[in-house]
C-alpha cells in the first residue's frame, strides 16, 4: 500500500523541516515548498494526499495558490490544513470553499495538528505524553531554558528549534546556556531522556560545555552528568547566583553591555527560581547567519498587519516612539497614559501585545499586573524599564512577566523583543 503524501507550503524552513521529519517518522511521504510559487509547481507536478499550508506567502498569495488548486481538476479534491499568525474571519470566510479542513492559529498546539493529520491520512502519531512545561527566552545574550514537571521527548525536540530560532533572532555568536529543572524529581529511568535534552540544548545552542550550566537539586542529575565523558565539562549546580555569575559577566562582556544591565538579568532570574511558565511558547524563523540580522520595518511588515497594540506609559516621547514603530509596519496603537486608562479599555478588548511602564500616576504597571491577574486576562506584556529600577524589574518578573526592554528604547530592539514574543509557531 503507497504510503499517503503531504506537501508542507510555509516560509519557515525551521517549520518546515520539523513538521516533514514528524510526518517521515510517522509513516508518511513529505514534500516541502518554500513559498507559494513553489507550492503550485510541487502541487501540479506530484498532487499529494494533504497540503499544510501557511497563510502568509510570498511569490503567491495563499488564495492564489487555493485557486490554482481548484482549477485543477487533479488537486481540486486535495484537502488543505490551514495555519495562520492572525486572520480576518472575512478572509477566512473567502477561503472555506477550496476543501479547508482545519484551521490553525499560531502558536500551533502539536497535538491537535497531529490529530487531524491522523483523521486525514490514516497514520498513526506517537506522542509522548509526559507532563511537561518548557519555556525558552533570552535576555542579553543568554539562552535559558526552563523545564518543569518532566522531561518530554516531543518537547524537547520542539525546543531544539526555538534555541536556533533565539540565536538567528538576537545574532548571538558565543552562546551561553542555562538549564533550570523546576520541579520535578528525576531517577535513572529518567536517564535516556535526560541524555537527549542535554544533547539537544548542546546541539542547537552550539554552546561549549563549559558555557552551559544545569540548575537543579536533584543529585541524580549531578551524578549522571559527572558520569558522562561528553557532558563532564558541564556544570550542575543548586544554587542560581553562583550559576549566573559566569554566564552573566561573561555575556555581557561580550556583548559590550554594561555590568547594572547584567546585574538586572540575574535578579531576574533569582527571583523565578522553582517556577515554570504555564506554557510554552516555540517559535522558528530562519537559521543562524554569520551576520548580525537587522530586523527592519520591511522584515516586519507580514508580523504588524492587524496587529493591536497597548502603550501604556505617561511619558509622550515613549507613546510617540512605539506609535511610529509600529503605525511603519501597518499596527494599531493605542495610548494610555496611566493604568487605569488602560484597565477601562481591556473591559471591552484584548490587545496582542502590551508594553507597560512600571512607573506611571493613579495605577502604576504593578496594579495593572494585579488587575489583570484577579480578572484571569492574558495578553503578552513586555515592561519598559529604567536601568536604576532593578527592584521593579524583579518584582515585575515575580508577577509573571517574562520580557522586559530597558530605556532608552531603539526601534530595531523593540521589533526583535516584539518577534521573539509573538512570531511563534508553534
Amino acid at each position: 500500500m503507497a504510503k499517503a503524501s503531504v506537501l508542507i507550503i510555509d516560509e519557515s524552513d525551521l517549520f518546515r523541516d520539523y513538521l516533514k521529519s514528524r510526518l517521515v517518522r510517522a509513516g508518511l511521504e513529505a514534500e516541502v515548498a518554500i513559498n507559494g510559487l513553489d507550492g503550485i509547481s510541487k502541487m501540479r507536478n506530484d498532487p499529494p494526499d494533504l497540503i499544510v499550508m501557511d497563510y502568509h506567502l510570498t511569490r503567491k498569495t495563499c488564495k492564489e495558490v487555493l485557486e490554482e488548486k481548484a482549477r485543477n481538476p487533479n488537486t481540486a479534491s486535495i484537502p488543505v490544513v490551514l495555519t495562520a499568525q492572525k486572520i480576518d474571519k472575512n478572509r477566512l470566510l473567502e477561503l472555506v470553499q477550496y476543501n479547508i479542513r482545519k484551521v490553525f492559529m499560531k502558536p500551533i498546539k502539536m497535538d491537535a495538528l497531529y490529530q487531524i493529520l491522523s483523521e486525514i491520512t490514516g497514520s498513526r502519531f506517537e506522542v509522548d505524553k509526559t507532563p511537561c512545561i518548557v519555556e525558552a527566552h533570552v535576555n542579553d545574550n543568554i539562552v535559558f531554558v526552563e523545564l518543569a514537571k518532566g522531561i518530554n521527548r516531543e518537547k524537547v525536540d520542539l525546543l531544539r528549534f526555538k534555541i536556533r530560532e533565539l540565536l538567528d533572532l538576537y545574532a548571538i555568536q558565543k552562546p551561553r546556556v542555562l538549564l533550570m529543572l523546576s520541579d520535578m524529581e528525576l531517577s535513572f529511568v529518567d536517564g535516556p531522556n535526560l541524555e537527549v535534552l542535554l544533547e539537544t540544548i548542546a546541539e542547537a545552542s552550539r554552546a561549549k560545555p563549559k558555557h552551559i550550566k544545569v540548575l537543579t537539586r536533584s543529585s541524580f542529575v549531578k551524578d549522571f552528568v559527572s558520569g558522562r565523558p561528553e557532558f563532564s565539562e558541564i556544570e550542575v549546580v543548586a544554587n542560581l547566583e553562583y550559576a549566573l555569575d559566569g554566564l552573566v559577566a561573561e555575556a555581557a562582556r561580550a556583548a559590550d553591555a554594561p555590568e547594572q544591565k547584567a546585574a538586572i538579568i540575574t535578579d531576574r532570574i533569582l527571583s523565578t527560581q522553582g517556577s515554570a511558565s504555564k506554557g510554552e511558547s516555540v517559535e522558528m524563523r530562519f537559521e543562524t547567519e554569520n551576520a548580525r540580522p537587522r530586523v527592519s520595518i520591511e522584515s516586519a511588515k507580514d508580523l504588524g498587519a492587524g496587529l493591536s497594540i497597548a502603550v501604556v506609559d505617561d511619558d509622550f516621547v515613549i507613546q510617540e516612539l512605539l506609535k511610529t514603530t509600529f503605525e511603519a509596519i501597518n499596527a494599531k496603537v493605542n495610548t494610555f497614559s496611566n493604568g487605569r486608562e488602560f484597565l477601562t479599555a481591556v473591559r471591552s478588548r484584548v490587545f496582542d501585545l502590551v508594553f507597560l511602564d512600571l512607573r506611571m500616576p493613579e495605577v502604576d504597571g504593578f496594579g495593572v499586573l494585579a488587575e489583570l491577574r484577579a480578572q484571569d486576562l492574558e495578553m503578552p506584556i513586555i515592561v519598559l524599564s529604567a536601568v536604576t529600577q532593578r527592584e521593579s524589574v524583579v518584582k515585575a518578573f515575580q508577577a509573571g512577566v517574562k520580557s522586559y526592554l530597558v530605556k532608552p528604547l531603539k526601534p530595531e530592539h523593540i521589533l526583535r523583543k516584539t518577534l521573539e514574543i509573538l512570531k511563534a509557531n508553534f
